[in-house]
């Protein structure tokens, strides 16, 4: 019971507050001493290393830097603009123009703070100014932000690719049209809450002089950049024709030259960018090392058995197994944040559902949906708090919690829909 006895100790210490990769790191030290002694961690040098050494991996940092060089271009600002002029005399028209913008940035950029706090501090302002619902605008804008765990070049797909040794490319492509039903759900519920609530998002006069022609072309030149980029980026990938680790090199290269076609490009705005890739690149290798500690000595001091054991005598065999799996993961996605998940919980969960027969790329798109979901949950949804930052005071915490539940909602729709009806996804839930 050692290892059930850490793990209880680990996520007791993460909701108290303490640095995650630290909480691994250091539970595994002590529990790991305690139950075998310091020899335990002799090999701990080689699997750092193996780390280090995993060209998977390497795909991080760099469209980590691909997010961050987009972000500073002023690119959700220019999407935003010409795209609110284009649906803005829609009821709603602002909102789904935040919710395409958003999809588009994740595609392009992958990092759903980046995306969140651009369009609260763009879109947000110009909505409540044309009364829209307070409730109804944050809500849009962190669902919006959220399309980052899912739509694709998506970092959680990466680091689930690695951790459940799946080809990402193939996680990439299964990960496209879950991605679409998504966007489409979230115009669906705008468009029918406006139709039945005109008030909550009125039509934004049109006064900005130009001929739908021009408006038109003014949203083209907008979106055609960074369209170019994705297609270039996944097409590379799903063609076969570059690795998602080559083709996130050529992301970052291209999101240094929309700089310079933006004439955002300057060489302290790339320092700058490159020291936001490495803090973040840091905390996600950190978390990572730590919980190799921590996976090392839950397997050693035999929890992994005992859990497996466990969850291969649940009621209705690989049903119930997935089904706990989901529940288990959107608890603990209200609490803590989805890289301790993927580096943690999902390495315990993926030998019982090899040893059920269950499809893993199946397995790890509904992760990869559920993890969404952590972004938004309530108390601690990281969305949420991006968007606190940047709102106006009038703006309550309460408002965006009571905004987000119909995209949560959503999203659980689809997160059923994938796990009872994966052919109309393109996969299966058995090998």
């Amino acid at each position: 019971m050692i290892g059930m006895i850490m793990f209880g100790v680990a996520l007791v210490m993460l909701m108290l507050g303490f640095p995650v990769a630290f909480t691994f790191g250091g539970v595994a030290l002590f529990f790991g001493i305690f139950a075998e002694g310091m020899d335990l961690f002799a090999f701990m040098p080689y699997r750092i290393m193996s780390v280090m050494q995993n060209t998977t991996l390497m795909a991080v940092p760099l469209f980590i830097f691909m997010g961050v060089v987009l972000q500073r271009t002023r690119l959700a600002a220019q999407l935003l603009t010409s795209m609110g002029r284009l649906f803005g005399g829609l009821p709603g028209g602002l909102a789904i123009s935040t919710i395409l913008v958003g999809a588009l940035l994740a595609a392009s950029t992958g990092v759903v703070g980046a995306s969140v706090v651009a369009m609260g501090l763009i879109s947000l302002p110009v909505m409540l100014a044309h009364g829209y619902d307070k409730r109804l605008a944050t809500g849009t804008i962190c669902g919006a932000g959220t399309l980052g765990q899912i739509v694709p070049p998506s970092i959680i797909l990466i680091i689930l690719g690695d951790v459940l040794g799946l080809p990402v490319g193939d996680l990439f492509k299964a990960a496209v049209l879950p991605g679409a039903v998504l966007i489409g759900l979230y115009i669906v519920y705008i468009l029918v809450l406006t139709r039945f609530r005109p008030e909550t998002a009125p039509a934004m006069p049109d006064d900005s002089g130009l001929s739908r022609g021009k408006e038109i072309g003014a949203a083209l030149l907008a979106i055609i950049p960074p369209l170019a980029l994705i297609i270039i980026v996944l097409g590379s990938i799903f063609a076969g024709i570059a690795t998602p680790t080559e083709s996130s090199a050529l992301g970052g290269v291209g999101a240094v030259v929309l700089a310079l076609i933006y004439r955002q490009f300057s060489f302290r705005m790339v320092w700058d960018a490159s020291k936001d890739t490495v803090k973040v690149t840091a905390m996600v290798f950190a978390i990572l090392i730590g919980a190799t500690a921590f996976s090392m000595v839950f397997s050693y001091t035999g929890g992994d058995y005992l859990l497996e054991e466990w969850m291969l005598q649940l009621p209705g065999e690989k049903w119930g197994f997935v089904i706990l799996s989901m529940l288990v993961i959107l608890v603990l996605g209200f609490f803590i944040d989805f890289v301790e998940i993927s580096f943690i919980i999902v390495p315990i969960l993926a030998p019982v559902a090899e040893a059920m027969g269950i499809n893993m790329l199946w397995f790890a798109i509904l992760i990869a949906m559920n993890l969404q979901t952590s972004f938004l949950t309530p108390p601690f949804g990281f969305s949420l708090f991006y968007l606190k930052g940047v709102s106006p005071p009038e703006v309550r915490t309460t408002d965006i919690y009571k905004g987000v539940m119909p995209f949560i909602m959503i999203q659980i729709v689809v997160l059923a829909a994938i796990f009872i009806m994966p052919e109309w996804f393109g996969m299966s839930s058995s090998y």
